[in-house]
């Protein structure tokens, strides 16, 4: 009983980190790029720092959104289940 909970438990943080790693690796190119494109421009606004990040997860997670609900999904139905 522990152990298939554990097993579950892991199981569950697995697909978190892989559901999350493309929001989050597009996240930090668009940060790279808007900081390589300030720095060349030498304009630090908050809000061109900010902005297209946020944009550009919002449009990843629109993207996304159906793949990433479908593996929750699928998940919750396997654990619901039973097995």
């Amino acid at each position: 009983m522990a152990s298939d909970l554990t097993a579950t438990a892991q199981e569950a943080l697995a697909l978190s980190v892989a559901l999350s790693l493309p929001i989050l690796g597009i996240a930090a190119l668009v940060g790279l790029v808007v900081a390589v494109a300030q720095a060349a421009t030498q304009v630090h606004d908050i809000t061109m720092s900010h902005l297209p990040r946020f944009l550009a997860v919002a449009a990843a997670i629109a993207v996304a959104g159906p793949w990433i609900g479908a593996q929750i999904g699928a998940f919750a139905t396997r654990i619901l289940a039973g097995g």
